[in-house]
C-alpha cells in the first residue's frame, strides 16, 4: 500500500485504513463501507469526543470543574491527527494526544460556526486499535486522562447500502426502516439501551454490530446509498440537557470501549 494507507487481511476479508480512518472493509470482494466522494457524507468513519451533538444551543460552551471549554458539534477530537503506533497483517494501532487548553483550529469556522478555535481543559490520549480476526473487524478505543474528566464518546462509521431504500435494521426485538431514519433528520434516530444492532442488507451479506461500553446507537442518513450506524454513550439531540459534566460520563483514568463488525 502507498504511504498513509494500512492494509489488514485474512482469507476472505480486506480492511484499508487511511490515517486512522476506516475507508474500506471488503468481504468476498464486496465493499461494506461508504466510499469517500460518494453522495451522503464526506467521510467513511469518525469519532465524537468529548461531546456528542450540536453545542450551539449551549453557546458552544461546556462547563467542567476545570472551567468552561469551547467545543463545536461532536467535540474537538476530529480536528486532531492520528499518529500510527504499530501495525501488522491483522492489526493497527493509532493515537491522538491533547494537552489541556491548547487551541485547536475549528474547521467549521466561519461557514458553519462562530468559533474560530476550540479548547478542552484536560490532558488526554485517545487510542484507536483495529483488529481483523476470523473476518470480524474489532475497533477498540482507549481513553486515558485524569480521574473525573467528563466526556461523551461516539463512533461514527458509514456503511454502504444498495441505493434502493429497502434496507432495515433490527435491535431490541424491533425493526427500523430507512424511512424512520429520514424522519429523524439531523437529530439522528435513537436506538437506546442495546449493545447490538443488525443491518439487513439488500445486495450483500447482513452486518452485525456489537459494542462494549456504549449501550446506545443513533442512525443517520439523507440518502439511499449509505447509512451511519453510530455507537454512542449518550444521546443528546432530543433533550434540553445542558452541556456540563453533570450530564456526562466521568473518566476512570483508563476507559475502554469497543465495536465489532461481523459479516453474517
Amino acid at each position: 500500500m502507498i504511504q498513509n494507507f494500512i492494509k489488514l487481511s485474512t482469507k476472505n476479508s480486506i480492511v484499508i485504513i487511511e490515517k486512522g480512518e476506516l475507508i474500506s472493509f471488503k468481504f468476498d470482494s464486496k465493499e461494506y463501507i461508504h466510499q469517500k466522494g460518494s453522495k451522503g457524507w464526506r467521510n467513511s468513519d469518525d469519532e465524537m469526543f468529548p461531546v456528542i451533538g450540536p453545542t450551539s444551543k449551549n453557546n458552544y460552551r461546556v462547563h467542567t470543574k476545570n472551567g468552561d471549554a469551547i467545543l463545536d458539534q461532536h467535540g474537538l477530537l476530529r480536528e486532531l491527527d492520528y499518529v500510527l503506533v504499530s501495525s501488522d497483517e491483522n492489526s493497527a494501532k493509532f493515537i491522538k494526544k491533547y494537552k489541556k487548553n491548547t487551541l485547536v483550529k475549528n474547521s467549521k469556522f466561519p461557514k458553519k460556526s462562530t468559533e474560530e478555535s476550540l479548547n478542552w481543559p484536560f490532558d488526554f490520549s485517545f487510542e484507536k486499535i483495529f483488529t481483523l480476526e476470523n473476518d470480524v473487524l474489532k475497533i477498540e478505543f482507549i481513553i486515558n486522562s485524569e480521574a473525573g474528566m467528563p466526556f461523551m464518546l461516539g463512533y461514527h462509521p458509514a456503511f454502504m447500502l444498495s441505493n434502493t431504500g429497502n434496507e432495515t435494521l433490527e435491535a431490541n426485538n424491533e425493526t427500523f426502516t430507512l424511512s424512520d431514519v429520514y424522519k429523524a433528520g439531523s437529530n439522528a434516530f435513537p436506538v437506546l439501551g442495546t449493545d447490538k444492532i443488525i443491518l439487513k442488507n439488500i445486495d450483500r451479506n447482513n452486518l452485525e454490530i456489537r459494542t462494549k461500553g456504549f449501550n446506545n446507537f443513533m442512525l443517520w442518513t439523507e440518502v439511499d446509498n449509505m447509512l451511519c450506524i453510530e455507537p454512542i454513550t449518550q444521546y443528546t439531540s432530543y433533550t434540553d440537557q445542558k452541556f456540563s459534566e453533570e450530564n456526562m460520563s466521568l473518566s476512570e483514568v483508563k476507559n475502554t470501549f469497543s465495536v465489532s463488525i461481523k459479516i453474517l
